[in-house]
């Protein structure tokens, strides 16, 4: 006999009161909160209901210690906060989401201070900020030093107390979703806990239901979330048949206080600003294995350094790692971390002469219930916002800081779309679907399973295990009584359920999803989604490709040229914003039908070096075009009236298409081009081209791709590749000699090029031992002089770069002098476009 099937409706008693209210909100964190502040706001005769499970000052946002992070220092840019996010979620964030909330965010986090909101300041009275893993820039407003969420929580509760439109209800557990006729949102039934002015079972009657319920931490036996976080509104939604997406993804905190073998429940959260401000991870010998791992080491997005984490424990059989930030002083941790170093010290460790014992631990769901851009879900008057919700932003695996800002800007969006659309619901009616609940005693075996089986190591032996756990834990051999203990012990097997079976289904690595016998990200079969939606017979999968992919073959060509797809698809995605606006391509919709077709021609228009031809029909091809022949290579020399590529498909996608893909192509070509003459200038000596970091913003990668195309080769990606000495660092130093000194001390094992412009620096350098010498504006003469003595003195092989003031006239005669590398900003810093067009026929 088979185990009963997941209940599509929780057995309970028929509601013995019922209210009504214009919206239900169910959640009073930040995404609940702001919902029915911004919708009393919009709606002057608003009654707006919020139902929460706890105490309203409760819920997952009182917990945050990192911050909101936001565009608000004059030297980020919204693109720069969209890239981050892009490359933490790996592939599958919703561009269009990641987008609204980087150029809304900034907004929304000044009305919450308007609403009251403190955070913390400089003593010029400017927002502090701060970086935290996976960001680039210090975008991170915090307050009460690592107390964020509690002042945020505290702002907003102030604030709905205040209105009047607000009202309510406290410890009240939802339960199922109210549907008229249509299969529309019509309200919810709860149970309220306790006795008060309504208790027991109920019903709210709401032309629009807010799911903003928060986590799912709870479904694991170690958690940062609070106890109430049981995913009470994924499996809500899933029982009234709400596609819910992704929910494999679920993020492990890196850095959660270890409190001892077999500790359960909410464990204390060390936050990434931590880390942000200089502490580091180490093992049990004091390695800093973070180090070599990833480029931003141990400010890495949070799945790598969990990852990291729990393999250096695997690597060594010990159960937790430590954090160290004893260089942070006490005075340091008691202003900028006091929550954090209170709770450590109540727990016996004393952050500022001991590293912190960590160990990762659930932490955020990055799937949940999928919502629009409008928190709109499958389901015509359910809205979904926060943590609950899967609105694409955070893709595989959430950038830290996002989530507080992701319920801040949707939250607001939900208000506004409701106001403006006005629902009419019909009567609810009668819901025949069969009813269930789960003995409570299981809620132990089911986290126990999962955090075996399907926590931050998967494998698909652990995934059927707890499957088959899971199937187990649905028999009882006693009738459940309907109380609070059976329906949060239902909701949570549901989710667990839902959760495993996707997790077994991804055959691959992806952000916070990592199996261990499929190793890799895997763009080709896995770059989409995972949507659940729960029938009679149990949870059904559909994969969705993800809207914003390119075509696999594509994906593998630029990752084969070292380029990361989804860093093309995010610059491609920002070239059409700007392109199209609001209102698009207005000449071609004015000029040309929408069914008109044609061929056209990708042209050479001068001689050159050809790059970027996958990167241009990936343009093309997201506009639509029904077939691209490419018939040239990149890194192959062409002649004007070559044709490189012709494309087919609607003519106006063609022509939308054209300024963007052309764009690119000609710059990239104009690199390669460039780097082909010098390239052939110096043939037949030893010596090779290479660029510098003189690239454009947001093209580096592609620009070095270029060069390469070209024939050169590359310096450095970024300022943490290598050290490079330079002029000014000499100055600041004191000396060559004292700089090369710092900074061997500071990364030993990082590799040290030294740039001089002075012959008598050279012997200095050298003594130092210095790997790499770049000869700043030597003439041709001090070059050979200075490729004699590295000769004569270098014990170990020594590189030497000829740099600044060189020409293609002289070129030749540097490279005879036997320097290893002529390093030419220009190629792409100010290389000529080649001229390329392209050619409608017809």
């Amino acid at each position: 006999m088979s185990a009963p099937a997941i209940p599509l409706r929780l057995t309970a008693p028929a509601p013995g009161w019922t209210v009504e209210a214009d919206v239900v909100v169910v959640g009073s964190g930040v995404a609940g909160l702001t919902v029915a502040l911004r919708y009393a706001e919009l709606e002057p005769s608003a009654k707006v209901l919020v139902v929460t499970k706890d105490v309203l000052s409760a819920g997952s946002t009182r917990w945050a210690q990192g911050g909101i992070a936001a565009v608000l220092d004059p030297r980020d840019t919204p693109d720069e906060h969209l890239n981050d996010t892009l490359l933490a979620g790996v592939g599958l964030c919703d561009t269009r989401a990641v987008r609204t909330l980087v150029t809304e965010g900034p907004g929304a986090l000044r009305r919450l201070m308007a609403r009251g909101a403190r955070f913390d300041r400089t003593p010029e009275g400017e927002l502090q900020l701060t970086r935290e893993g996976g960001h680039r820039r210090r975008r991170i407003v915090h307050a009460g030093g690592d107390a964020t969420g509690a002042e945020v929580q505290r702002a907003l509760v102030e604030a709905a107390r205040a209105e009047q439109r607000i009202e309510v209800i406290e410890h009240a557990l939802v339960l199922d979703l109210l549907k008229d006729a249509r299969g529309r949102a019509t309200g919810v039934t709860l149970h309220v806990m306790g006795e008060g002015a309504r208790d027991g079972v109920g019903a709210v009657r709401a032309r629009a239901v807010v799911l903003a319920t928060g986590g799912m931490g709870q479904v694991y036996a170690a958690t940062t979330n609070p106890a109430v976080s049981t995913g009470d509104g994924v499996a809500l939604a899933l029982r009234a048949g709400a596609v819910v997406r992704d929910i494999e993804f679920v993020q492990f905190h890196p850095t959660v206080l270890w409190l001892g073998e077999g500790s359960t429940g909410q464990q204390p959260l060390i936050s990434e600003a931590v880390r942000g401000e200089g502490a580091y991870l180490v093992d049990h010998e004091g390695v800093r294995f973070m180090q070599g791992v990833h480029e931003l080491a141990d400010l890495a997005p949070r799945d790598v350094v969990a990852k990291a984490i729990t393999r250096r424990m695997q690597e060594t059989g010990r159960d937790h790692m430590y954090l160290d930030g004893r260089h942070f002083g006490r005075e340091k941790w008691e202003s900028r971390f006091p929550t954090i170093y209170a709770v450590c010290r109540e727990h016996g460790i004393d952050p500022a002469t001991e590293p912190i014992p960590i160990a990762p631990a659930a932490h955020y769901a990055s799937g949940g219930v999928r919502a629009d851009l409008h928190g709109r879900t499958s389901i015509e008057g359910l809205y979904a916002c926060g943590e609950v919700a899967c609105t694409g932003v955070h893709g595989a695996n959430r950038l830290a800081s996002n989530s507080l800002l992701e319920g801040l800007v949707f939250a607001e969006r939900i208000a506004e779309d409701i106001h403006a659309a006005r629902p009419t619901p019909g009567e609810p009616v009668e819901d025949r679907a069969a009813t269930g609940l789960v003995d409570p005693r299981v809620r132990p075996r089911i986290q126990a399973h999962m955090s075996t089986g399907a926590s931050v190591l998967r494998s698909r032996g652990s995934l059927l295990a707890t499957a088959r756990a899971l199937r187990d834990a649905r028999w009882t051999p006693v009738e459940v009584a309907a109380c609070t203990e059976a329906w949060e012990a239902t909701n949570l097997l549901t989710v667990a359920t839902v959760l495993t079976g996707a997790a077994a289904a991804r055959l691959e690595t992806r952000g916070s999803h990592w199996r261990e016998d499929y190793g890799t990200r895997d763009d080709n079969d896995w770059l989409g989604h995972l949507d659940v939606a729960l029938t009679e017979e149990g949870p059904r999968m559909t994969y969705t490709p993800h809207g914003d992919a390119m075509p696999s073959r594509l994906a593998q060509e630029l990752t084969a040229a070292g380029l990361d797809p989804a860093e093309v698809d995010a610059l491609i995605d920002r070239a059409l914003a700007e392109d199209l606006q609001e209102a698009g391509d207005v000449t071609s919709l004015a000029t040309i039908p929408a069914e008109q077709v044609c061929a056209g021609d990708v042209v050479a228009r001068k001689d050159g070096i050809v790059a970027g031809l996958a990167v241009a029909e990936a343009v093309f091809v997201r506009l639509g075009a029904a077939r691209t022949d490419r018939k040239a290579k990149d890194g192959e020399r062409v002649r004007a009236g070559d044709v490189l590529m012709t494309v087919e498909g609607p003519v106006r996608a063609m022509l939308t298409a054209e300024r963007t893909a052309l764009n690119l192509l000609t710059h990239l070509s104009g690199v390669a081009t460039l780097t082909g003459r010098w390239v052939e200038a110096i043939s037949g000596t030893a010596a090779r081209v290479r660029d510098s970091r003189k690239t454009l913003p947001g093209l580096r990668a592609l620009e070095k791709y270029a060069v390469r195309c070209g024939g050169g080769v590359n310096h450095r990606m970024s300022l943490s590749d290598a050290a490079l000495i330079k002029d000014n660092h000499v100055v600041a130093a004191g000396g060559v000699a004292e700089a090369f000194r710092a900074v061997r001390e500071r990364y030993p094992d990082l590799p040290i090029e030294v740039e001089i412009d002075r012959l008598d620096q050279l012997e200095a350098v050298l003594d130092e031992g210095a790997e790499e010498i770049l000869l700043d504006n030597f003439t041709i003469k001090d070059t050979a002089h200075a490729v004699q003595v590295v000769k004569n003195r270098a014990k170990n092989r020594v590189a030497l770069e000829a740099s600044g003031g060189l020409t293609l006239e002289s070129a030749r005669g540097v490279a005879e002098t036997g320097v290893d590398y002529l390093a030419v900003g220009a190629l792409t810093h100010s290389a000529p476009a080649l001229d390329i067009a392209l050619d409608l026929r017809g």
